[in-house]
């Protein structure tokens, strides 16, 4: 509100002021007229001088208010990194017996609590913040379609990103609803990679992993292209990645000259939510396991494997469920943490599944096993999918990812001494671990549901081991940073506004 008031002060001080120089350029004939003129000028100057002070007066309030606000958010922000820490604690330790797992989980719930009602907090700091002019100004895009056609380039998507099909149509249509997989082939459409829907990173993970596992083509085929890219960009832009939206079915609708497209964060129910950490394995995330037993009719013998499969895949659920966070983490190095405990919930699912699945699978039949193989939803002709989905071009080099944030810090952040040197770090960093993104890439999609869940868990553990390589360069360099500077690195877009 002092902002306005204070633009519609200075509205009327510049007219003030252009009547000023008007009354005093002016040269009337006769003493009448000039004693008129003095008399305006007068007026006119003293309410040019009131509304001046009134001007100084709000301007130090202001002042004030910001450096109130910005104290305010540092120290808010140093609670609520101790709160992740605890979080994340509680989260990795595994308590023995009942008494102590209860009073974990309330430990846990408690500092949830806490963590919760400190980034609500935040949130309110950082919208007063923009209207305080907190904000990082607004700088000009790109000046030219090459150069954000250039930006775009060396990301692991950009092959998915030019075959402006029909397929392609969906697949934007599904990623911007944020379907779950069950949802989008209900219309008929082939899931694709949800990176956040409200504070749940890769909300679908735990159907994700094991449906992929089961039938890959049912799935977009740029799925795993994306999720190394909203890996990355999840890190540095939060919850509007310049690309993580899939917001563009052609290769040249990029964000163009004054001004950007920024996916917001899909709003989550909390009915959804509620699912989602509370029972990864029923309704929208369920197992396939009743589809299996219809279709490989199995024997006795392996009747049993599947419920031991089944009783397997209760437990990744179990373990699954405390990665769940109930807020969103609104600093990159929170949202690296969320992302760390998600990606990490997961590859210790898929290594509690993995063994009953290979079992299971193993005692099939050829003819089972191929029954197996088909089974999966409708969405469309397999073969081309598949073919689409058995080269990535995970090899070429990846600058566009890994360039285009370090860029953007830079032209907002203005890093200087020993903040340069800690960005240089986090910029080598974020290269080695988009490399290691780069070596999990097969070349060939498995054909089968065992080499599928082979090769996720190779993936997944490449994910984690580049978050581990960004972890402590990024707090670091984020530690490095003033309240404002980490104001603006927290809402870090691509492109300003126009």
């Amino acid at each position: 509100m002092l902002s306005r008031q204070s633009a519609e002060r200075q509205g009327r001080i510049d007219r003030l002021q252009q009547r000023v120089q008007q009354l005093q350029s002016q040269k009337p004939e006769g003493a009448r007229a000039q004693h008129q003129q003095q008399r305006l000028l007068q007026s006119q100057s003293r309410l040019l001088e009131r509304e001046q002070r009134i001007q100084q007066r709000s301007q130090q309030v202001e002042q004030r208010q910001r450096e109130m606000l910005s104290r305010q958010t540092t120290e808010r922000q140093t609670r609520i990194e101790r709160l992740q820490q605890r979080v994340q604690q509680l989260q990795s330790q595994k308590p023995e017996g009942a008494r102590e797992q209860r009073l974990q989980q309330r430990m846990l719930q408690t500092q949830n609590r806490l963590l919760g009602r400190e980034q609500r907090a935040q949130q309110i700091d950082l919208a007063r913040q923009q209207r305080l002019g907190l904000q990082a100004p607004a700088e000009r895009a790109p000046t030219s379609t090459a150069a954000a056609q250039a930006a775009e380039r060396g990301r692991f998507a950009e092959r998915f990103r030019e075959q402006a099909t029909a397929q392609t149509q969906a697949a934007l249509l599904t990623r911007e609803s944020g379907w779950a997989p069950r949802q989008a082939w209900r219309h008929r459409h082939p899931a694709v990679f949800v990176a956040w829907l409200g504070p749940v990173f890769w909300p679908y993970a735990y159907s994700d992993i094991f449906d992929y596992t089961f039938w890959s083509y049912a799935y977009e085929p740029g799925y795993w292209a994306y999720a190394y890219d909203d890996f990355v960009d999840t890190v540095f832009w939060g919850g509007d990645g310049p690309y993580s939206a899939f917001a563009s079915t052609t290769p040249y609708d990029y964000p163009q000259a004054g001004g950007g497209r920024a996916r917001p964060r899909a709003s989550v129910s909390p009915q959804t939510l509620r699912q989602l950490c509370g029972t990864p394995d029923k309704g929208v995330t369920a197992w396939p396991l009743d589809d299996i037993a219809r279709a490989v009719r199995p024997t006795p013998e392996q009747r049993a494997l599947l419920d031991e499969l089944k009783a397997a895949a209760a437990r990744a659920a179990d373990v699954f469920k405390d990665s769940c966070a109930e807020t969103y983490a609104l600093t990159p190095p929170g949202r690296l943490r969320a992302m760390m405990n998600r990606v990490n919930a997961t590859l210790e699912a898929v290594k509690i599944v993995r063994p009953a699945l290979e079992t299971f699978y193993n005692s099939l039949s050829d003819e089972q096993q191929a029954r197996f193989n088909a089974l999966g939803p409708n969405v469309g002709d397999r073969s081309s999918q598949q073919q689409e989905a058995s080269s990535e071009g995970c090899g070429d080099p990846k600058a566009g990812l890994t360039q285009l944030p370090i860029q953007r810090i830079e032209a907002v952040l203005h890093p200087a001494g020993r903040q340069k040197d800690a960005l240089d770090r986090l910029s080598e960093a974020t290269a080695k671990g988009v490399e290691g993104l780069q070596a999990a890439c097969p070349n060939d999609v498995p054909l089968t549901p065992v080499g599928r869940l082979e090769a996720m868990q190779h993936r997944l553990e490449a994910m984690l081991t580049a978050a581990r390589l960004v972890e402590p360069a990024l707090d670091e360099f984020y530690a490095t940073l003033s309240s404002e500077q980490k104001a603006r690195f927290n809402t870090l877009q691509q492109v300003a506004s126009p």
